[in-house]
């Protein structure tokens, strides 16, 4: 007798039958599939069925294409890092724009905002004693130059604030070097944006950070910071783990530490960009408003696809399939590119401000900006009884892995949002390689995935959707 060829699921079929015993000849035979549990069904008192029901067409639309990514690529490749106040943010904004009105989405629009231009320049740090080495730095973004020639000097390591108020005798005309391990991010960035500060009242002539992050592969972390009036305006600059890590164990072993440090970073003042927003207009209620984004600016290395291009991208593809689908909610679905946040949350400050003096209700707010890794759920601000709603929608992400809605939540740019009284959600994902790429040369495109990018899509779009579907608004 002829052997038939066996399908690829047949043959490993086959080869899961015999080491479970079953007769290879056998394993190929049809048996019915296992019976799938039922879909997770939200209460019907809180979240429609129809609306449920049309949550899981937008599901399943945003799994099955790739439209986010392609457009997350061109934006990165396109125009590269976007920095706050940069031709390169204002062009990708254009784009934006012109790219929302070809999508079909109503009311595009941009919002004009000042914001603050800051210009890196050549910079350099170099190891002279105890022997010479070229050291990888970032100068954090809003530090003053040093003079011309730079700055040379010894170098105190301290470990915390609290030892710099110990050994502030030691600091004075040396370079300050905090070496703080990465703990969590919350409390390790205090030494980037407040160790200028606590250097400057220490009388060092510079400091420097251990970058901020747990992982490095001799990539520096920058970011912003910040002066305070009345105190010396000294250079900031953040430095690798490995080069942190080697000169604090120099200096526990009694070596002489010296370096040059030149920075030639500018201030170029205040300058004009803009929010960008389109939106699926209300069937009923057009005035109340949901809306979703991220923000369109980053640091000046890297691509910022991460950081933040990609919660931009994915927050747009989201209101985009409601067109597409043509599914018209309650309420006003609205995607916002903001802008400057990477510096001061200038274009969340002014989206709040103009919202109130329009008028608008907005019923919830939702960013993305923890990078667009797989999604797990959402952190929420608001009412308890807002609460027990927004849990609800999110059964409806359970088949993504993305339905937990945990208490504590928002994000940088709908905080002014929150302050006003307006719920607020934050998009959480895996995040546990966040910290590596966050402010480096290194947030590229190639550290994200389609299929990840794609269910972050999902999570934003159903619980935008359903949200804006209710048949009342969430309570505050």
């Amino acid at each position: 007798m002829a052997s038939v060829p066996l399908s690829r699921r047949s043959f490993l079929a086959a080869g899961a039958a015999q080491l479970l015993g079953t007769p290879p000849f056998l394993a190929h035979v049809h048996r019915p599939a296992p019976r799938q549990p039922a879909p997770p069904q939200p209460d019907p008192s809180l979240v429609p069925q129809e609306t449920a029901d049309a949550a899981r067409r937008l599901l399943s639309a945003a799994l099955e294409n790739r439209r986010a990514w392609d457009r997350l690529a061109e934006m990165v490749d396109r125009f590269g890092p976007r920095p706050s106040g940069s031709a390169a943010l204002e062009e990708a904004l254009d784009w934006m724009l012109e790219e929302m009105r070809r999508d079909g989405l109503e009311e595009v629009a941009a919002e004009g905002v000042r914001v603050p231009r800051w210009v890196r320049g050549p910079e350099s740090l170099e190891l002279l004693a105890p022997w010479p080495k070229s050291m990888s730095l970032l100068a954090l973004g809003g530090s003053v130059p040093t003079p011309p020639e730079g700055i040379r000097g010894p170098v105190l390591v301290v470990g915390s604030f609290e030892e710099l108020e110990r050994r502030k005798e030691e600091a004075r005309g040396k370079i300050v070097l905090f070496d703080v391990p990465f703990t969590t991010y919350g409390e390790t960035v205090r030494y980037r944006s407040e160790g200028a500060v606590a250097a400057a009242r220490a009388g060092a002539v510079a400091s420097l950070i251990r970058s901020v992050t747990p992982f490095s592969m001799d990539t520096p972390h920058t970011g912003g910071m910040r002066y305070e009036a009345g105190v010396p305006r000294i250079p900031h600059a953040a430095i690798t783990l490995e080069d942190a890590a080697m000169l604090s164990r120099m200096q526990a072993r009694g070596m002489t530490l010296e370096v040059r440090l030149r920075l030639e970073s500018r201030d170029e003042g205040m300058v004009l960009s803009r929010n960008v927003r389109g939106e699926i207009r209300g069937r009923e209620r057009p005035r109340e408003i949901v809306v979703v984004g991220g923000h369109t600016d980053s640091w000046d290395v890297g691509q910022g696809a991460m950081d933040d291009a990609g919660g931009v991208v994915a927050a747009w593809e989201a209101v985009r399939l409601l067109g597409e689908l043509g599914l018209r909610p309650r309420r006003t679905v609205r995607v916002v590119g903001w802008t400057a946040e990477e510096v001061g949350v200038f274009g969340g400050e002014a989206y709040a401000v103009a919202a109130e003096r329009q008028g608008e209700t907005h019923v919830l707010a939702i960013e993305s900006d923890s990078g667009v890794f797989a999604p797990t759920g959402f952190g929420f601000a608001g009412s308890p009884a807002a609460y027990a709603v927004v849990k609800e929608v999110g059964r409806l992400l359970e088949p993504i892995g993305a339905g937990a809605v945990v208490e504590g939540g928002g994000g940088a740019d709908i905080g002014p949002l929150i302050r006003q009284g307006v719920p607020g959600m934050g998009l959480n994902v895996d995040s546990s390689r966040y910290f590596w790429y966050h402010h480096t040369r290194a947030d590229t495109l190639d550290k994200l995935d389609p299929e990840e990018l794609a269910r972050c899509v999902a999570a934003l779009a159903v619980m935008a959707y359903v949200v804006a579907d209710l048949p009342e608004p969430l309570p505050r």
